[in-house]
């Protein structure tokens, strides 16, 4: 059957497809092949006839549809033109429209290899009820344009997005995001407290703790860990309230700056306020413990995370692992290595690398690759 289909869409498919690619989406989403000495039990619709649809044909066989359009354009995230012309055959498809997340996903590709022109044709042409322009839409845009230090031009669509009435508290928090996730935080944080008292061209989009802690983290990305204390301190002078996300990302800067103390004193501040951590920011704390006070205090943290309802994950077991290990408690270590598979946490490859990275005797070594290898 998958023959005939191919045949059908002959005159409207581009050579220059990865035919077979697609063979196995449509044979993923049922479409068989049927032997010829077999009887053809079911049919493709044909999008040409008007009187041909899904409910007069087999439930396997369904017209094309957008998760099908999804998949198949992921197959192509690493050829735009591709892309662009398998996006195009869809669209001339009876029956078949585009809708925001085809339409996003395409312009993603685009802007991976800096077609921005293109992508900004396709926005253009996204008028309809089922594909209008959406945050989405120029989040991915934002994050593109920056990863290549577009700056300005990320900016400037910011500006644009007024003509989508998109130029909101979302598309701001997207905007800023972006520029901190790559490292332009001085922009971004110009943008947000400008030098220039008298700009107030942002000043009705809220900087609130969400912002500020995407600002926090960039100074963290960046490892200007001056910075991360002089914003940790300034957070606290214009009002902005702290909260869980705020507080792991400081006591990450305090670990990888070599004050683990500080991070613990974080801790005790968060239990004092009544924040409930998460096993994310257990787990930072179960390091910073473990640096600080010795890994039997990490142990017994890592036992009152589990008391409080906060379930370990393979970050938490390999974070104790390397305390043991550091302090030549391979038995305790092992131990716990035994234990992970039963705590619904398999071994990765971060949890031998910590034993590998401290075991001397090769007979050792071997012996926990062979370990290894047999899970």
């Amino acid at each position: 059957m998958l023959s005939s289909v191919i045949s059908r869409y002959s005159t409207f498919l581009p050579s220059s497809l990865l035919l077979a690619q697609f063979e196995t989406l449509l044979h993923h989403h049922g479409y068989h092949s049927t032997p010829s000495n077999a009887p053809n039990t079911t049919s493709f619709p044909n999008y040409d006839d008007p009187n041909s649809s899904p409910s007069s044909t087999s439930a396997s066989s369904d017209p094309l549809n957008p998760t099908i359009m999804l998949e198949t354009l992921s197959c192509y995230n690493n050829d735009w033109r591709r892309a662009l012309e398998f996006f195009n055959w869809a669209e001339m498809q009876c029956g078949y429209h585009h809708t925001s997340q085809t339409c996003n996903q395409l312009i993603d590709i685009l802007g991976k290899f800096f077609e921005f022109d293109a992508a900004w044709s396709l926005i253009e042409k996204m008028r309809s009820v089922s594909s209008m322009p959406d945050h989405t839409t120029f989040r991915v845009l934002f994050k593109r344009y920056v990863s290549a230090h577009m700056v300005k031009e990320a900016i400037d669509m910011f500006d644009k997005m007024e003509e989508f009435n998109l130029k909101d508290q979302v598309s701001f928090s997207n905007l800023i995001d972006a520029l901190c996730e790559y490292k332009h935080v001085i922009e971004a944080e110009d943008l947000c407290f400008p030098k220039n008292k008298n700009d107030v061209k942002y000043s009705c989009f809220k900087v609130d703790t969400k912002i500020c802690n995407m600002l926090l983290r960039g100074w963290f990305k960046m490892s200007w860990w001056g910075k991360c204390r002089q914003f940790w301190e300034e957070m606290d002078t214009r009002g902005v309230q702290k909260d869980l996300y705020s507080y792991s990302i400081y006591m990450d800067v305090q670990c990888k700056s070599g004050k683990p103390w500080k991070a613990v004193k974080l801790y005790k501040e968060m239990k004092k306020k009544g924040i409930d951590l998460d096993v994310i920011a257990y787990n930072t704390v179960i390091r910073a413990i473990g640096i600080s006070d010795g890994v039997d205090v990490a142990a017994k943290l890592c036992q009152e995370m589990i008391e409080l309802g906060c379930k370990p994950n393979v970050s938490t077991y390999n974070t104790l692992i390397k305390l043991m290990c550091e302090n030549g408690r391979y038995r305790d270590a092992y131990k716990v290595l035994s234990q992970m598979p039963h705590k619904g946490c398999e071994p990765n490859v971060i949890t031998y690398n910590s034993f590998f990275g401290c075991l001397e005797k090769p007979r050792e070594i071997l012996k926990l690759f062979d370990r290894m290898i047999e899970r």
